[in-house]
């Protein structure tokens, strides 16, 4: 069905004149009668009946009316749906209690006027930019390994360089310590339930146990974090590796430490990923203000996997 068939029959049954509603639309009288004729006959009848006052409505036509008005209100609210500045932008922040979750909180506080659709999806890098490239989502995070093959329309930029600590109970032999290195986890148990098998997660992980001699558990189910949390808050062994910008809440009583590892800090490192082609607008000013506001590691002293992708700049 012609929409802007039905959109001249709207302005015909409101007018109740075809020289108005031409005048409303902007076009000749001719054409609201040619529109109006095309529509008649695709629908096999008559929508108006010709009186000395203009244009009446037949009883087909009053039939009409309210499903012509809804046709044009839905077509609109797809346009709204999909139209670059008028629809959300829609961005993958992988957790929601994740750095990324507050890094697009602290863009919403500042550019409040923006629409934003957080999702998060349950995919790897390689997964993500998928839907990066099919349109399921406007941007995404994540760590891009070195030598991953991108398309030319694809767009990374560091935006984040996330140290990590070791998240530990009152009864773990670190429960006091100001802070450790690296190094004296060699032996000790990292309890990281529910850490994907694949990705660039499991490979940040890996290296990391590889490197410090620590013992990467996965084993475990994952119930939920609040689990986790509470495991960890009864054990004198286990402890987590988290990242300084996550956020979890848990009870007083489980007096939970969160003990920085220095000499060196971990960084796990991610990137804002976009295409190339997407004209949403809210997209350049999304990029201006992580880089704006984004620790950047220091040159020494860290710890970062060798697949990391070291250029912090757009490509």
């Amino acid at each position: 069905m012609d929409l802007t068939a039905v959109r001249t029959f709207v302005a015909v049954a409101d007018t109740g004149q075809f020289q108005q509603a031409a005048d409303t639309l902007s076009i000749t009288q001719q054409a609201v009668s040619k529109r109006i004729a095309a529509l008649e006959k695709y629908l096999e009848v008559r929508l108006f009946a010709r009186t000395a006052r203009g244009a009446e409505l037949t009883l087909d036509g009053r039939a009409f009316l309210p499903h012509a008005r809804e046709l044009l209100r839905v077509a609109e609210r797809a346009e709204t749906a999909i139209r670059p500045g008028r629809r959300a932008l829609r961005v993958d922040v992988v957790a929601r209690r994740i750095t990324t979750a507050g890094l697009l909180q602290q863009f919403h506080r500042a550019h409040p006027g923006i629409d934003l659709d957080v999702v998060t999806l349950d995919a790897d890098v390689e997964g993500a930019i998928a839907a990066i490239e099919s349109g399921t989502v406007d941007v995404t995070f994540h760590a891009v390994p070195t030598g991953l093959p991108l398309s030319t329309a694809i767009r990374t930029i560091r935006v984040i360089d996330e140290p990590h600590e070791l998240l530990v109970g009152p009864h773990h032999p670190f429960a006091d310590a100001v802070s450790i290195t690296p190094a004296q986890l060699a032996g000790h148990r990292v309890w990281m339930p529910g850490l994907p098998a694949h990705g660039e997660v499991a490979a940040y992980y890996a290296e990391f146990a590889a490197t410090f001699a620590c013992v990467l558990d996965t084993t475990a189910p994952l119930f939920s974090k609040e689990t986790i949390l509470q495991d960890i808050a009864d054990s004198p062994q286990l402890a987590n590796l988290i990242g300084t910008g996550s956020q979890y809440l848990w009870p007083d009583r489980y007096d939970l430490r969160r003990i920085p590892l220095r000499d060196p800090i971990p960084i796990y490192p991610m990137s804002l990923i976009w295409h190339a082609d997407n004209p949403h607008p809210a997209l350049p000013l999304l990029r201006a203000h992580l880089t704006a506001h984004r620790d950047a590691a220091p040159l020494r002293d860290v710890w970062v996997p060798t697949w990391n992708s070291p250029a912090p700049s757009a490509r």
